[in-house]
Parts: structure tokens; sequence; C-alpha cells
């Protein structure tokens, strides 16, 4: 039984996490991580360093990292893993798995998330309320969904992708799936019809690459 809980992310994304970590984990200690201490409580939780969560005596320690920057995340789940901490996964009581769904170490599935059927996410993926994955697409690892993103099946999204709110990822087929390439940036609000390269960001409707000048 984990006892002891750690969250990075106390400025934004972290403190939405918490309750329903608190609701998954009744009778864990939970506190936020944060490298630059600027509060030693927030929302009425203790905030500790780093070294301050790996030190302090705890039978089994878990962390959830609750960053939206898919290259921080990664920074952050090295070093966990690093100093032996393990990567929790945690959903909301209200979020939704259907059939065959595989979800890697270190998921967070906010409100009102769905995963419906035969569904493949990698390590450390982010869907942030109301988001959507529908059946047969492929999630790398390190992928961010923001809130409202609509995935539909047969997508593959590639590592360190993220998909901004409301963006939609039209459907493809098993022969052809739209494939979102690695670190690719989609837009808020963008309406996603073709495949988008590796480190590309794209917005609008339909989707376009962003020039800048």
């Amino acid at each position: 039984m984990i006892d002891l809980i750690g969250v990075y992310g106390a400025s934004g994304f972290g403190r939405e996490v918490v309750p329903f970590v608190a609701e998954n984990h009744p009778n864990a200690d939970i506190v936020f991580i944060e490298d630059n201490l600027v509060a030693d409580h927030i929302n009425d939780r203790e905030v500790w360093t780093f070294e301050q969560f790996t030190s302090r005596p705890a039978e089994h320690r878990g962390a959830i990292v609750a960053i939206a920057d898919p290259r921080v995340r990664e920074l952050l789940d090295g070093r966990c893993r690093q100093a032996k901490v393990e990567l929790l996964t945690v959903a909301h009581p209200n979020s939704v798995k259907l059939d065959d769904v595989t979800l890697g170490d270190g998921a967070i599935l906010c409100a009102f998330v769905t995963i419906t059927s035969n569904v493949r996410i990698g390590r450390s993926f982010h869907a942030n309320i109301y988001s959507y994955v529908a059946h047969d697409c492929v999630i790398g690892d390190f992928v961010t969904f923001a809130p409202g993103v609509m995935c539909n099946g047969n997508v593959r999204v590639e590592d360190h992708a993220y998909i901004g709110t409301g963006a939609v990822l039209r459907q493809g087929t098993r022969e052809k799936p739209l494939v979102i390439g690695q670190g690719a940036v989609i837009g808020m609000g963008a309406v996603v019809t073709k495949d988008v390269p590796a480190g590309v960001t794209v917005v609008g409707n339909p989707a376009r690459e962003l020039v800048k000048n």
C-alpha cells in the first residue's frame, strides 16, 4: 500500500488532480513537490522539495507528475525512477475505460475522460477533462491531451505530442491510421484531417502548419 504520495504541479494542474488522488488513495499522506518553493502549504497540503520527499520515512512512496509539458514530464519521470519512486496512475471516479485498454504507468485520467475499446497508451499520458480516445488508437509516451480533445478511431499519436484544447483528430482507418508525429503540437480548436509530421505545429480548421514570420 502506498503511504506517501508526492504530486508535481502545485502551480496548476496538480491542484486539480490532488482531490481524486486522495480519493484513489484514502490512507496516504499527499504532498506537493516543487523544486523552487514559493510557499510551504498550498490548498492545505505541505509543499516539499524532491529531496525532502525522498528523505522522509515511508514504507511505500509514489509520485504523480502533473506537468503538461511532455519533455519536462519525461525528465521528472526519469528522476522518480532513478530514486526508485513508483510512478502512479490515477483516474477520476467518473472517467471511463472500456474493453481491452492498455495504459502505461504514470497516466492521469481527469473527470469525464473516456477511453473506448482496443486502445494502447504509453507511459505518463495526460487526458484532461472531457477528452476522449476512441477505438483502435495507439498513443505513445509522454503525450498530453488538453481539455476536450476528440481523438477518433484509428489514430496514432507518437511520443511527446501535445494536443490542444478542443482539437479534433479525424478518424483514420485500420489500413491508414491518422498519424500525429513525435513532438508535434496541435493548436487549440484545430481540426486535423491529415497526418502531422514530427515536430510540426498545426492550427486552424482544417489544420495547417503554423509558419512564423
